[in-house]
């Protein structure tokens, strides 16, 4: 002890430095549920159950008239033996979406105009809800909660339904193939992937045990007898992460699952680092609870985590530098399964401490937006402005 008080403080720093980001790296690769393995995935199993329950799909719409057609003909080209219907919330476009769902001509889309956002609502779950109230003169078992940008192979449905009649499940979310064709989204696509289950790891999720809920939001089957248990979605009104807010209450009335799949797929690309930075600064703040000091915290335990490894490994000595290339090593081991699930090279494994400062980035501007009165910019609307409406 008395050796140790001795030692120059430049030294206690440098191991500190150094064993306190291997420390971190240890807990998240053996102690947060094994998160980065993605083990929770959509299998090949055939779909069966002993009655196909009544589903209502509710896609609220703003803009979208580009990719419409796209995402509405995977609703209705679903393979499904139950009842099933869709209801389009066009929120307001300006730019034709109606007209071009309408044109599809199905018997199985009804169109439904959005009416204005009244105060204390997101847009967004303004028109889901308007979408949950229009379905409930069908009175169906499920709501199937999907974005107007998503794709479904057609056989989707059919899984999600099997799934959640087997397993007794109140709420079935699966996290979309998000587009990965452009170098930025090479360089920052699985790592948000990889950032969002770190924060709820999957497994944990759907554990009936534990607390932590989480959900994605593109695609969420969700029991209408549950939803309306909580409150539906006026519980949440005011919440920009509608998806983990909806998850979290939702597991109050039963089990939830949550895991990634290639039946849903994302049909907006993200070709610039501008679009990346709006999609993430759309809600960081909110996850911080738009709190200053959280804001802090998480930049310091990026910098620990993401940065300081790199650093010690590349400019330590000793043991220190030791400490900082083993939290390279598991830094880089960590992100290959997602890199796989996106068939990219296992070399942008090598990048995350550069892609972690990026989202660094993106956190510091979802803040300063916010403080703006521009905070969870959605569609030409700040939707954190409604956190202080009456």
């Amino acid at each position: 002890m008395i050796a140790l008080l001795e030692w120059p403080l430049h030294n206690i720093a440098g191991i500190a430095f150094g064993f306190l980001p291997l420390a971190a790296w240890l807990y998240l690769v053996f102690r947060r549920d094994f998160f980065w393995l993605f083990r929770e995935r959509d299998g090949d199993e055939r779909p069966s159950a002993p009655r196909w329950p009544s589903v209502v799909a509710v896609v609220p719409a703003r803009d979208e008239a580009d990719i419409i057609a796209r995402s509405l003909g995977s609703l209705i080209a679903q393979n499904y033996n139950g009842d099933f219907h869709i209801i389009l919330v066009d929120d307001q476009s300006d730019d034709g979406t109606a007209i071009a769902a309408r044109a599809l001509g199905s018997p199985r889309v009804t169109v439904l105009a959005g009416g204005p956002r009244p105060p204390g609502w997101t847009g967004k779950l303004w028109a889901m809800h308007q979408g949950v109230e229009a379905a409930a003169a069908r009175a169906p078992d499920y709501i199937w909660f999907t974005d107007a940008d998503i794709a479904h192979t057609p056989d989707n449905l059919a899984r999600l339904a099997s799934r959640a009649e087997a397993q007794g499940l109140v709420l079935v979310s699966q996290m979309a193939r998000l587009s990965a064709g452009a170098m930025v989204e090479h360089f920052l696509i699985p790592a948000f992937v990889f950032f969002f289950a770190m924060l709820y790891p999957f497994g944990a999720v759907n554990d009936p045990k534990r607390k932590i809920a989480a959900a994605a939001g593109g695609c969420m089957l969700a029991r209408r007898d549950a939803l309306a248990a909580v409150g539906g979605l006026a519980a949440i009104r005011r919440n920009i992460i509608d998806d983990v807010s909806l998850a979290s209450l939702m597991k109050l009335q039963g089990p939830i699952w949550l895991g990634l799949s290639s039946r849903a797929v994302s049909l907006r690309p993200y070709e610039t680092m501008t679009e990346i930075r709006r999609m993430v600064a759309r809600s960081a703040f909110a996850e911080l609870d738009y709190s200053l000091l959280k804001l802090l915290g998480t930049l310091a335990g990026l910098v620990l985590v993401y940065l300081a490894p790199p650093a010690t490994a590349l400019f330590a000595w000793g043991i220190s530098q030791m400490a900082g290339w083993l939290a390279c090593f598991l830094m880089v081991i960590v992100m290959q399964p997602i890199l796989r699930y996106y068939r990219l090279s296992p070399l942008w494994g090598f990048a995350l401490p550069i892609i972690a400062a990026f989202y660094a980035a993106f956190t510091l501007d979802s803040a300063w937006q916010y403080w703006r009165g521009k905070g969870g910019m959605w569609k030409g609307r700040p939707q954190a402005a409604a956190r202080s409406e009456a």
